[in-house]
């Protein structure tokens, strides 16, 4: 037998279906929250900063001569070995210097006259001046063995200063090294004609101990330098240290100094030139080298450096990193970085010493959500 249908049945049990369900979601519920995320921070700590700037260069010879006669002749020899190092004063070449001999020769004769000429005057002048005491001499007579004194004094003179000359000339007959330093290859032979102070070098030296490294800086970095410095952000002492990088990438064992910045920028380029002095006992920087120098630009008495793995940038491009704060939450802070030291920022502005930067972790936070913190390792 069929029993009839009723609607009251029905609606009892939709009711009872729905109230379950709601049971079940409020018992879900709990388990649904987000766990807490765990970043890994560091703790800034002010401490003095060195500020470095690396600026490329052309090294330059300390001093420099081009050796070339001060008489003319035929070259006899050459009295060094290419290449090698020589010292002031040194023989380099030897001229034809037979000519020169002989005016040497003249010159001596001319002296020997000279000195016999005056011994003769003074015995004539001696004379005079007995006879002119007894009246046997007239004044002209008196006034005429004078000046023949005195004529003949003036050739010895005259004598002396052309033998002095003479022996110059014969002496650089012997061409010598003006300065000490490294000689070039000889621009010429034995035999060569050379004449005196010809525009062409018969070689040259350069002093390579110490060397000077010439580098360009932009007026602009210098400015920004000097207002840190006069404002006291920056000191730096009088003595400028310059470490060199050579061209294959390895670091020159002496470091320099600074010695001179230039005093006019140029126009072209808004830079002006800045100087070095480096020690080169081995010779291993020879002139013309490209090196890099890393010049001390100042220390920061309290720097604070942030991991660079830490710094994003906005579409905006200003920096920034995250945070945690005494709540243990997530704050964004814009900053303001100076240069890169190693795999860390130089931070300006935005971070004080004592903040707690995240550098792990970031992809799971927002400015905001509670956090729990690790020591980075």
């Amino acid at each position: 037998m069929r029993m009839p249908f009723r609607p009251t049945f029905l609606v009892a049990l939709l009711v009872s279906i729905f109230l379950m369900g709601c049971d079940q979601q409020d018992t879900a519920a709990p388990s649904a929250a987000a766990p807490v995320q765990e970043v890994s921070i560091v703790t800034l700590a002010s401490k003095p900063i060195t500020l470095h700037r690396e600026l490329s260069g052309r090294t330059h010879p300390f001093l420099i001569a081009e050796v070339r006669p001060q008489v003319s002749g035929l070259v006899e020899a050459r009295l060094f070995t290419e290449g090698a190092l020589v010292e002031q004063g040194q023989p380099l070449y030897q001229l034809d210097n037979a000519l020169y001999l002989a005016e040497l020769n003249s010159a001596k004769a001319s002296l020997q006259r000279a000195e016999a000429s005056l011994s003769s005057a003074q015995r004539v002048a001696k004379r005079a001046e007995s006879l002119r005491a007894t009246g046997a001499i007239s004044q002209q007579g008196y006034d005429d063995a004078k000046t023949g004194l005195e004529e003949a004094q003036a050739s010895l003179a005259v004598a002396k200063a052309t033998l002095q000359s003479r022996q110059v000339t014969l002496s650089n007959a012997r061409v010598t090294a003006p300065i000490s330093g490294r000689i070039s290859i000889s621009s010429v032979t034995r035999g060569a004609l050379v004449t005196a102070n010809q525009p062409q070098a018969l070689a040259t030296i350069q002093q390579l101990n110490p060397l000077y490294i010439d580098v360009t800086q932009s007026s602009v970095e210098w400015l920004k330098l000097q207002r840190q410095l006069e404002s006291g952000a920056l000191s730096r002492a009088e003595d400028v240290a310059v470490r060199i990088t050579l061209e294959d990438g390895s670091v020159y064992p002496h470091a320099g100094r600074m010695t001179l910045a230039d005093v006019t920028v140029n126009p072209t380029t808004g830079s002006f030139a800045l100087r070095a002095e480096v020690p080169n006992p081995e010779h291993l920087l020879l002139p013309g080298m490209y090196v890099r120098a890393r010049i001390n630009m100042g220390t920061r008495a309290e720097g604070l450096l942030v991991p660079q793995r830490s710094v994003a940038r906005d579409a905006r491009g200003e920096t920034f990193v995250m945070l945690v704060n005494e709540n243990n939450q997530i704050e964004r802070r814009t900053i303001l970085v100076n240069q890169t030291i190693g795999d860390q920022w130089l931070v300006d502005s935005g971070v004080a010493s004592g903040d707690r930067i995240v550098v792990a972790g970031l992809q799971k936070i927002r400015p905001g959500a509670t956090v729990k913190t690790v020591k980075a390792e």
